[in-house]
């Protein structure tokens, strides 16, 4: 059996809000209709680009994840390859983001919803 990913769901408190920051962040389309799912208070998506799709389910007694506390475990987390880090940062703090951590040539921040994204300095490929 061969799958493939519909979409990679991330629970939070609010769908249209942490869709509309991760549209902000990757681009996108917030809530196209798609016949695979319905749309409405508790269920938003964002259609990015390459074929990917982020659903945002509301769960009523969510709890983020509390980066790097393994009582509270990120579970998953998504890599997001910039351009420009620096740039990149000023914009996900505007929208709403965290900063957790600081490395060289990466960023850990947190989503308005609490759950941790890397944002990563895009590296020079030589042929």
């Amino acid at each position: 059996m061969t799958g493939k990913v519909q979409c990679i769901v991330l629970d939070c408190h609010y769908p249209a809000a942490l869709a509309r920051f991760y549209a902000a962040l990757l681009g996108g389309e917030v809530d196209r209709p798609d016949p695979r799912w319905s749309l409405d208070e508790d269920w938003s998506t964002v259609h990015a680009g390459g074929g990917l799709v982020l659903g945002f389910q509301r769960v009523p007694d969510f709890h983020p994840p509390q980066w790097p506390d393994p009582a509270h475990p990120q579970q998953v987390h998504l890599d997001i390859e910039v351009e420009d880090l620096a740039a990149a940062e000023r914009e996900v703090l505007a929208h709403g983001a965290a900063l957790l951590r600081v490395e060289d040539g990466w960023r850990v921040y947190a989503d308005p919803a609490g759950h941790p994204f890397c944002l990563l300095a895009a590296v020079v490929r030589t042929a």
